[in-house]
């Protein structure tokens, strides 16, 4: 598990992989990860919206950005947190991810950014 903490707020991954398939007659590698936040400080929060970094060790870089996650802007209560689930297809068996949130503090009414560690794919038959 990867784990960081930005301003009382911990963000903990755990990745896993999920199988591989062909799609437009290549192969695809599908790994899954599930992250945690922990509201460790003591003011209420609310994640608004995502950045992503992907890194396919065969492609470019991939950056996506969009609104909540899994299509929720959870407000995270002090001592509180928020699980979700989702997952990233690579053309290769080895990759990695990391980003951060936009958050706003609802007590100060600060937006600011809450990293995400970077957290590494490696199917299991890969050699590193």
């Amino acid at each position: 598990m990867t784990t960081q903490v930005t301003k009382g707020i911990k963000i903990s991954v755990k990745t896993n992989f999920e199988g591989t398939f062909f799609k437009n007659y290549k192969m695809h590698y599908a790994f899954g990860y599930t992250i945690t936040i922990e509201n460790q400080s003591k003011d209420s929060v609310q994640l608004n919206s995502r950045h992503w970094r992907i890194y396919d060790s065969l492609n470019d870089l991939e950056t996506l950005d969009g609104e909540g996650v899994i299509g929720k802007k959870p407000v995270i209560m002090p001592g509180d947190s928020h699980t979700y689930s989702s997952g990233c297809l690579l053309t290769s068996p080895i990759g990695a991810m990391r980003g951060h949130y936009n958050m706003v503090n609802f007590t100060t009414g600060e937006r600011f950014r809450v990293y995400i560690p970077t957290f590494k794919f490696s199917a299991p038959f890969a050699l590193n």
